[in-house]
């Protein structure tokens, strides 16, 4: 503490003679002289009050406006969770709806207006939920029993043939070159290229290659429904592409096609019964594999 003292006063000027004289025999002189030399070469820039008092007065002050960093975050979050969720329910709103049976099994759902339908194996329907009370129109490939609700007009579109009711229930069956209507209660009209009929109850109707086929039916609801698959005049190549549809088989012809005609019913639940009624019509034999696998050959 006393040196520092000492060199306080050296540098204030404030040492006698005599002080003077032993302070400069001291070993840090040297190296104080040299630090004093040194900081009068330093000058100071000229600082003017006045005038940068008049710059700081006078100046705008630029206005920031600052956004908490976790408000910034909700507003764009929200902001995303709104145009998805308006996604998400509009797609799902304005999207066509697809129901699906495969090979071997039948599919019950309720369209919008609680009108009942039964997809039969390897069918599908589509339709667009959005403003179904006032268009209620769907497509069909395969087969299909409807139960309709009363309400406006109820539209099954087909690629072979159109069917229109208001309220009634019916069957249509639209396979390779063969679209079939069979009404079973009310009325339906059945637009099959340029023709026009209508149907009432216990009416069908088949149109396959340009020809027409009228007959009635006594029952209240398709046979598939109770697992019995009826055919009327139909050939043996569309009678075992059912039975593989409802027993999802596969089955080998290996035999002429013949062009007889079968009228009556098989079993959708038993394969055997099923393969003995069509073998004894057509004088065929049935042999099955390991693979699910049936090959059809003549006797």
């Amino acid at each position: 503490m006393e040196e520092n003292y000492e060199l306080a006063r050296w540098l204030s000027g404030e040492m006698t003679e005599s002080e003077l004289i032993a302070f400069q025999k001291t070993p840090e002189y040297e190296t104080y002289s040299k630090i004093a030399a040194y900081s009068k070469l330093l000058e100071a820039p000229h600082f003017e009050e006045d005038v940068i008092l008049n710059t700081v007065v006078h100046s705008k002050k630029a206005t920031t406006k600052v956004i908490p960093l976790y408000k910034s975050w909700f507003f764009k979050v929200a902001a995303i969770l709104v145009v998805a969720l308006s996604t998400t329910l509009g797609f799902q709103f304005f999207s066509s709806a697809t129901e699906t049976a495969t090979n071997g099994e039948r599919t019950s759902f309720l369209l919008p207006d609680t009108s009942e339908v039964v997809l039969n194996s390897d069918s599908e329907i589509n339709y667009k939920k959005w403003n179904w009370d006032n268009n209620r129109k769907l497509e069909l490939v395969g087969e299909a029993y409807f139960k309709v609700a009363k309400g406006k007009r109820f539209e099954v579109v087909t690629s072979l043939g159109k069917v229109t009711v208001l309220g009634t229930q019916f069957n249509v069956k639209n396979r390779n070159n063969r679209f079939e209507v069979t009404c079973f209660h009310g009325k339906v009209k059945v637009n099959y290229k340029t023709k026009e009929i209508v149907l009432k109850q216990g009416e069908s109707v088949t149109f396959e290659n340009n020809s027409e086929l009228n007959y009635r039916t006594v029952t209240s609801k398709p046979n598939w429904l109770e697992n019995k698959i009826i055919f009327n005049k139909e050939k043996l190549h569309p009678i075992l592409e059912e039975i593989e549809r409802q027993y999802n088989v596969s089955i080998e012809i290996k035999a002429h096609h013949s062009n007889d005609l079968f009228t009556g019913k098989i079993p959708a639940d038993n394969l055997d019964l099923s393969l003995e009624i069509i073998a004894s019509t057509f004088h065929l034999k049935v042999q099955k594999t390991k693979t699910n696998k049936i090959i059809i050959e003549e006797k």
